[in-house]
């Protein structure tokens, strides 16, 4: 059975909850948050809206971070109101010293887990759960590089007038001043986008996928559907996440976009597409400290 805790039920987490049980990408959520009645409130509401969009309904709210043992994916969302509160500014996604000391606390909750961060200012989260926490790169991943991956390609295929269903690319690096969009590897339909849209053009579409960081929280929520399901082998596909470096390699460097093959056990695989001469040397600067 995949059961899902979803640390945080702000906004991005009862989206999550939502978008995972329609797609029933989960068998059960569990929506976890200090406060408890907005958790409860909203597994409530999505499941009594079960019955109206046609799935089964399996979210429960807790307040207890313990219910997170169970689970095969822990996703580390937003808090209701933030640090400041109900109707605080800012964003409300777990960041800096408090984050790392949840995933600390998680991680000792629920050691087999794989851990998914799906907020835009996650990546440096991902980085320090890796270098400070020693938890396997493979084990934790920023989901919110395939929301963006999906907004490019719906932004391409509206420029090509195809579906986006048919328009296949990568994106690697650092959203949003540091991406490298790999035009020689994206194809449409399988016939070469740079057959069919000129370098001009080109440049005019990298600068208008920079302007869509950061992703919206609809465009967050389904990537994570699609991240754990290609987890769970109900796909098969490449997904571009946030992934930790490896430092074994003797080269240090930054977390940054790359395509992965994942399984059950996490990342199996972190694919690079060709890229071009210029496109290597933007990705390389990308990733140095």
């Amino acid at each position: 059975m995949r059961e899902v805790a979803i640390v945080g039920a702000g906004e991005l987490g009862g989206l999550v909850a939502h978008a995972l049980v329609r797609r029933r990408a989960a068998d059960l959520v569990r929506l976890i948050d200090e406060n408890g009645r907005v958790a409860e409130g909203k597994a409530l509401d999505i499941d009594q809206a079960a019955p109206v969009e046609g799935f089964p309904g399996s979210v429960a709210g807790s307040t207890d971070r313990s219910a997170a043992a169970g689970a095969s994916f822990v996703v580390i969302a937003d808090r209701v109101g933030g640090p400041g509160g109900p109707g605080s500014s800012g964003s409300n996604e777990w960041q800096g010293e408090e984050a790392l000391a949840l995933v600390r606390q998680l991680n000792a909750i629920a050691p087999r887990a794989t851990f998914l961060c799906p907020g835009v200012s996650q990546r440096e989260l991902v980085e320090r759960s890796v270098r400070e926490l020693r938890i396997p790169r493979s084990r934790i991943l920023g989901s919110a590089a395939e929301a963006l991956v999906a907004a490019a390609t719906a932004l391409v295929a509206l420029e090509l007038d195809v579906s986006p269903r048919d328009v296949t690319m990568s994106i690697l690096g650092v959203p949003p001043h540091q991406i490298v969009i790999a035009w020689e590897h994206a194809a449409v339909a399988g016939f070469a986008v740079t057959g069919m849209i000129s370098e001009p053009t080109r440049r005019q579409l990298t600068r208008r996928i920079n302007a869509l960081w950061p992703v919206g929280p609809n465009t967050l929520a389904a990537a994570v559907c699609k991240v754990i399901d290609t987890v769970s082998g109900s796909s098969r596909r490449p997904v571009t996440c946030f992934v930790a470096p490896d430092d074994q390699s003797g080269v240090r460097t930054r977390t940054a976009a790359l395509p992965v093959r994942l399984d059950s056990s996490g990342t199996v695989e972190v694919m690079t597409p060709a890229l071009s001469a210029i496109e290597r040397v933007a990705l390389d600067n990308a990733m140095l400290l």
